[in-house]
């Protein structure tokens, strides 16, 4: 069995909750990327955050001890002013609501940021930025209610920090929504130009989406029709894989990133299996009234009081496969070694 690095050409990765959490690198990142560049997959961090340039994200993950190169960072600015493009010509107006690199990504492609909607600009492009206030929204409206076309970097509700979720661009996003009654074209996750964006620069024909949330990452990935990777270091649960629509569900699992370059730390969702075994135990899930009961083959008196990481893996996916035929998201565990895994995971149920 090859490993997903060996299978895909590029990795395109997420920053917050993938790479590294509250400024600090996730355990075991800056190895298992090496390693996957050894295995024949380069890595690409593609991220809707709008107020940071790719050489100063660059540089913030090789002191991380995540070598990164400028041309390795895909921002969203970058794609929203690619979207900007297409409809509009060299020199024309785009009124700006965000950081000073979301200015500069529309001036690189030849456009003319401003700040003001007397300046009558033919779009706004809108990102996140502490500074972004009611005066800055106050002249977006002004520009779209004159006909403006928007392009909104991302539409992220939240973004977290070392305090916890704090509101994100998409929040608003939200207040022009409700001002002005209309919607921006979206650059970013869930939607597919930053991904695009990402595929076309490596030139990439096996890409892998790998990040943490379901509703930006994974979504994006059934957007670009690419399979993903869903890694539990940071906002999404296995509680929420349980419960995730078909649009939200990930083709692959691991615990972090070391289930890129070592085929026992990541596991494939099955289709419709309920039975799959391992090196050490075999999984089996069953439907009981509103629950789904997982089973091993470990059971009685010598069944063990654990089971390694590897085994953990196999059966969330094997319970995920269940979830999503059923519907049903009430988990038990039938023995030990079920209920050693379902704790592995981060789920309750008595055995």
């Amino acid at each position: 069995m090859s490993t997903l690095a060996e299978t895909h050409d590029a990795l395109l990765l997420d920053l917050d909750g993938t790479v590294y959490l509250g400024g600090q690198p996730i355990d075991h990142v800056g190895p298992a990327l090496a390693r996957a560049a050894q295995q024949g997959a380069r890595s690409v961090f593609v991220t809707n955050n709008a107020s940071r340039p790719p050489a100063e994200v660059a540089e913030s993950l090789t002191a991380m001890g995540v070598p990164a190169s400028p041309p390795d960072v895909l921002t969203s600015p970058e794609a929203a002013a690619a979207m900007l493009t297409d409809r509009h010509p060299q020199g024309a107006k785009v009124l700006v609501v965000g950081a000073p690199w979301l200015a500069e990504s529309v001036r690189q492609v030849g456009l003319v940021p401003v700040r003001l909607a007397s300046d009558d600009p033919v779009a706004v492009v809108q990102g996140h930025s502490p500074d972004n206030g009611w005066r800055e929204l106050a002249e977006a409206c002004i520009a779209l209610r004159a006909g403006a076309d928007w392009v909104a970097c991302n539409v992220d509700t939240t973004l977290p920090t070392d305090r916890g979720l704090l509101p994100g661009n998409g929040a608003m996003v939200a207040a022009l929504v409700a001002a002005t009654g209309l919607k921006p074209r979206v650059a970013g996750k869930p939607e597919r130009p930053l991904l695009d964006a990402a595929v076309r620069r490596v030139n990439s024909r096996r890409p892998l989406v790998v990040g943490d949330r379901l509703d930006t990452d994974i979504a994006c990935a059934h957007a670009a029709d690419v399979p993903s990777l869903m890694v539990l270091t940071g906002v999404s649960t296995t509680a929420d894989l349980l419960a995730a629509p078909p649009a939200l569900r990930p083709t692959f699992l691991a615990f972090d990133l070391r289930g890129l370059v070592d085929e026992d730390r990541t596991a494939r969702i099955p289709g419709g299996r309920t039975t799959t075994s391992g090196r050490s135990v075999e999984w089996s899930v069953a439907v009981d009234g509103e629950r789904l009961v997982l089973s091993s083959s470990q059971q009685g008196s010598d069944a063990p009081q654990g089971v390694s990481d590897a085994a953990a893996l196999r059966a969330l996916a094997m319970l995920a496969a269940a979830a999503w035929a059923s519907e049903l998201t009430a988990v038990h565990a039938d023995d030990q070694a079920a209920a050693a895994a379902l704790w592995r995971c981060g789920l309750a149920g008595g055995s």
